[in-house]
């Protein structure tokens, strides 16, 4: 007896013509390429999730210090400074601080140039 694999082989199909919705010319239409765009996809989503991290952490670095140099101090002399009086911030929160509440912003400039002097 044989084994008939159509209707597996067309519910396969059917899957990555699914996933490949959206693609752009025969990536959408054509099962042996939609699969392979497929796969690409998941290695760029992949790499996209690491790229997004360093890109919120350049913003972070950007917007502290552009609040830092507002209080007469520069961004690697702050992080400098609160590391030296052991004060623990990430600098997401930071930069939240420097965005929406300038006054607390401050206290940790004021604290990072006590502990540089």
């Amino acid at each position: 007896m044989r084994i008939k694999r159509g209707v597996l082989k067309k519910s396969k199909k059917k899957r990555y013509l699914k996933a490949a919705k959206g693609y752009r010319g025969a990536k959408s239409r054509r099962v042996s390429l939609a699969k392979e765009q497929f796969f690409r996809s998941g290695v760029y989503a992949f790499a996209g999730r690491k790229q997004k991290k360093r890109d919120y952490r350049k913003l972070w670095i950007v917007r502290i210090n552009a609040a830092a140099r507002m209080n007469d101090i520069k961004y690697n002399e702050l992080i400098h400074g609160l590391k030296e009086a052991g004060v623990r911030i990430n600098r997401k929160m930071l930069s939240e601080l420097a965005s929406t509440d300038m006054n607390a912003f401050k206290a940790y400039v004021e604290i990072a140039k006590e502990a540089l002097n």
